[in-house]
C-alpha cells in the first residue's frame, strides 16, 4: 500500500512537471489574464525578447493582428519621424524653432514668446501654448484650422517650462513635417519605417486641411505596433541590420527633460520613463490602455492594447497595466533564457 502510495505520489509530480513545461510561465500568465476583473478592456498583451515573441494572448474575441486604434501612442511615431527628417536635413535639429516654417499660420498680432517655441519643446510638451487635449480637444478638432487654432492659443508657460501635455502639440509637428517633405505624414511613414518588418498604419485621421493627426487617431495592430518597438529596443536597426531611426536621436528622446504633473512620470521626446519592477522602462501610452513598453536591460519589448471606449488613468486601469508588466518582468527575471 506504501509502495502504490508512493507511486501514485510519483505520478502526480511527473504529470505536473510535463504541464509546467508544456505551459512555459509566460504564457501561462498570459492566460491567466482573461478571467481578472480588473483587466477586462484588455484586448491583447505581446511579449517579446531579443526580437522574439515568447508569448501573445487576445481577449475577448480579439486578436494581436487586429487593427486597434492606438490614440496617443502614436506619438512615439511621430517622434521617430521628427529624428528621421533631421538625419535626413530636413531639419536643423531639437533647437530649431517653429515659428518661420508655420509662418502662413500664425496669428496676426502674435504673442512674442510663440518665435521662442522650438521643436525640441513640441516633443517634450514643453511649447508653453495652452492645451488642446483633455476638455480642450474637443473643440479644437471642431476648429476650421487646427495648426491656427493650436498657435492662436494663450501661453500657460513660457516655453521651456512646465510639460503641458497637448496633442495639438505633436500635430504641429506633422504640419512642420509637411511642410519640409512636401509629403504628407502618412507617405513619410510608410517610406521611412516601411523598412521595418510587420510594420503597418492600417489607417489615420486628417484634419480640414489633409494634415494627418500627429499623436491620435492611428489604427495599427499591436504586431505591428510591436514591430515599431522592437526598433527602439535595438538601436534603431532592423532585425537585419538596416538602421531605419538613428540610434542616437532614440538617446535623445530617451533622455529625461520633463516631468507629467497628473502621473510624475519622466517624458522625453514622445516618450514615458518610470521604474517597474526594478527596472527602467521606457514607454508610449495611449487613451484607453494602449501600452508599448520597453525594458532595454532585458531586451524586453511588450505590447498592451485596450478598448478605448474609456479613460485608463482615473480609473487605475493604466496602473493595472504597469502591475502586469511588473508581473511580466519579474516572471521573465525568474524563467530560464529558454522556454520562457
Amino acid at each position: 500500500m506504501i509502495r502504490f502510495a508512493a507511486a501514485l505520489f510519483w505520478l502526480l509530480a511527473m504529470c505536473t512537471l510535463a504541464v509546467a513545461q508544456e505551459r512555459p510561465p509566460l504564457p501561462a500568465l498570459l492566460e491567466s489574464l482573461a478571467t481578472r476583473d480588473d483587466l477586462t478592456p484588455l484586448k491583447a498583451v505581446i511579449v517579446a525578447r531579443s526580437g522574439s515573441i515568447v508569448a501573445e494572448r487576445g481577449y475577448r474575441g480579439n486578436r494581436p493582428s487586429d487593427s486597434t486604434n492606438i490614440k496617443s501612442a502614436s506619438k512615439s511615431i511621430v517622434s521617430a519621424l521628427v529624428g528621421i527628417a533631421i538625419d535626413k536635413g530636413l531639419l536643423q535639429g531639437p533647437e530649431q524653432k517653429m515659428a518661420p516654417i508655420l509662418k502662413a499660420d500664425l496669428p496676426a498680432s502674435p504673442d512674442p514668446r510663440i518665435q521662442d517655441i522650438t521643436i525640441g519643446h513640441l516633443l517634450s510638451m514643453q511649447a508653453g501654448l495652452g492645451r488642446m487635449s483633455g476638455p480642450n480637444y474637443g473643440r479644437w478638432v471642431s476648429s476650421r484650422n487646427w495648426v491656427r487654432f493650436a498657435l492662436a492659443q494663450p501661453f500657460d508657460d513660457d516655453p521651456g517650462g512646465q510639460m503641458l501635455y497637448s496633442t495639438a502639440s505633436t500635430h504641429l509637428l506633422s504640419a512642420i513635417l509637411t511642410r519640409v517633405s512636401g509629403k504628407s505624414t502618412l507617405a513619410l511613414a510608410r517610406e521611412w519605417l516601411g523598412p521595418i518588418k510587420g510594420f503597418r498604419i492600417d489607417a489615420w485621421d486628417r484634419d480640414p486641411q489633409g494634415i494627418y493627426l500627429g499623436g491620435n487617431q492611428m489604427a495599427m495592430s499591436a504586431r505591428s505596433l510591436l514591430a515599431f518597438g522592437e526598433i527602439y529596443r535595438n538601436g534603431g536597426k532592423t532585425a537585419e541590420g538596416r538602421q531605419v531611426v538613428p540610434a542616437a536621436w532614440i538617446t535623445l528622446s530617451w533622455q529625461p527633460r520633463t516631468n507629467s504633473r497628473f502621473s510624475g512620470d519622466i517624458y522625453g521626446y514622445g516618450w514615458f520613463q518610470r521604474q517597474v519592477a526594478g527596472e527602467t522602462v521606457h514607454f508610449a501610452w495611449g487613451y484607453g490602455g494602449q501600452m508599448l513598453y520597453i525594458v532595454p536591460a532585458l531586451d524586453l519589448t511588450v505590447v498592451m492594447t485596450s478598448e478605448e471606449s474609456g479613460p485608463s488613468a482615473r480609473t487605475g486601469y493604466r496602473d493595472a497595466l504597469h502591475l502586469l508588466l511588473g508581473n511580466i518582468i519579474d516572471t521573465v527575471k525568474a524563467a530560464p533564457r529558454l522556454g520562457e
